[in-house]
């Protein structure tokens, strides 16, 4: 059974921390010794330690220079330049605000093209924001949309991750499932590493790890190991057919929003001709 992977301990309320806690926290979850991160940020070690010590405030720039080394998400800049006294700097908009109305008809121009296989636009979180008719219909599968979701995801937020996780999701039809799961458990950890103060993703990966149901993995047989595929494939089962299908995420190279920079688009993509003819056969 996967676990969470070990993380520092981080401030219990990070949008409340203060700053020299914050900052060495962010510090300690990076691996980063003083001397490294000050390098990286062009100031000396000296001054870095009275910042987290909290014996010297530093300046706006300075933290965007420390945020820029620890390579820290936009959310989490935002909330360090909070604890520092500064104002945000990158604003959190919504999809349908009109400053984002270039970024939604690039998503929704992505999702038209990608026809007529699915593809779906996702929060950082794994919650749906958008999806194509493809995507619609492969629900479809399931039930009514309105209903399969209440079953898996109560909360409204339409999880994929909870969808394809859920005994009465996506999980039932998936052959190859105990080759699948730990693939995205995995991506999900790594996720987790990256944004380490997440406390929904750690969350979420709890769930999906008690939901996983994953025995023990086969071992091959008199040392045989079978040749490794390009890509992990799920395989579905529609009745006598069997769906091959992996995916791509996509994601903003120059975000300067915090929406934007947690966007992602998994687009999927077939695997043999079958599947896509099977895909094909569903459009209009």
């Amino acid at each position: 059974m996967l676990t969470a992977p070990e993380l520092p301990t981080v401030p219990p309320s990070r949008a409340e921390a203060s700053l020299p806690s914050l900052l060495k926290a962010w510090r300690q979850l990076r691996r980063l010794p003083q001397l490294e991160l000050a390098l990286a940020a062009g100031v000396s070690q000296r001054h870095l330690s009275f910042v987290e010590s909290g014996r010297a405030r530093p300046s706006r720039a300075l933290l965007l220079d420390l945020a820029q080394a620890l390579d820290l998400p936009l959310r989490e800049r935002n909330l360090l330049l909070h604890a520092g006294g500064f104002a945000p700097v990158f604003e959190h908009r919504t999809l349908s605000d009109d400053d984002m109305a270039s970024v939604r008809r690039a998503l929704e121009l992505t999702l038209k093209h990608h026809e007529p296989y699915p593809a779906i636009v996702l929060d950082r979180q794994w919650n749906t924001l958008l999806r194509n008719q493809a995507a619609e219909r492969l629900m479809a599968v399931l039930g009514p949309p309105d209903e399969v979701w209440q079953r898996v995801d109560p909360s409204g937020r339409q999880n994929v991750l909870r969808l394809s996780f859920h005994p009465q999701g996506l999980r039932p039809l998936v052959r190859n499932w105990e080759q699948v799961a730990p693939h995205m458990l995995e991506r999900l950890q790594r996720e987790m590493v990256a944004a380490p103060m997440d406390e929904a993703l750690r969350a979420l990966h709890q769930d999906l790890v008690a939901m996983a149901g994953l025995g023990k993995a086969s071992k091959p047989q008199g040392g045989a190991v079978a040749p490794l595929t390009p890509t992990v494939n799920v395989e579905m089962a529609l009745g006598d057919l069997t769906l091959r299908v992996f995916s791509l995420l996509s994601t903003f190279g120059t975000a300067q929003d915090v929406t934007t920079d947690e966007l992602r688009i998994e687009t999927f993509f077939p695997a043999d001709e079958v599947t896509a003819t099977f895909f094909q056969s569903l459009a209009p």
